[in-house]
């Protein structure tokens, strides 16, 4: 993927994690009632959080052009959406406990995780089909 790509490939990761989050809330909502829905909510919204996070930290070292420089800062993007995501949770944890679904909470931060993965590997493919088309 080419630099000038970076805050487009966030923003479609983050529109399909939203979706996915929010798709998850529904039926949550639908089979736990406003807890479960808000469980999910919250679950996905830490890895949606997390991955707005790494988004910053990624755009900071998106001008280097040495392959140990482009490392460094996706590995610090990861550990900040890592630490952001585990802040949040436990968070989460502490303040909601009384009403806390636990299987929406993993279920919307599962949503999320596997989605933003997903999104960046479709986003990539579709870069290099345009590449190799021009």
């Amino acid at each position: 993927m080419e630099n000038n790509k970076t805050s487009t490939v966030y923003k479609q990761m983050a529109k399909w994690q939203i979706m996915a989050t929010a798709a998850v809330a529904l039926a949550a909502g639908y089979f736990a009632g406003l807890h479960g829905a808000l469980s999910a909510l919250a679950g996905g919204g830490s890895a949606i959080a997390g991955g707005f996070a790494a988004s910053i930290m990624a755009r900071r070292s998106e001008h280097n052009k040495e392959a140990g420089a482009i490392l460094i800062g996706l590995l610090k993007a990861e550990a900040v959406k890592i630490l952001t995501i585990i802040i949040l949770l436990f968070i989460t944890f502490k303040i909601y406990t009384d009403h806390l679904v636990p299987w929406a909470l993993i279920l919307g931060l599962a949503a999320a995780a596997i989605l933003s993965g997903v999104a960046v590997t479709a986003l990539d493919k579709n870069a290099h089909n345009e590449k190799s088309e021009t």
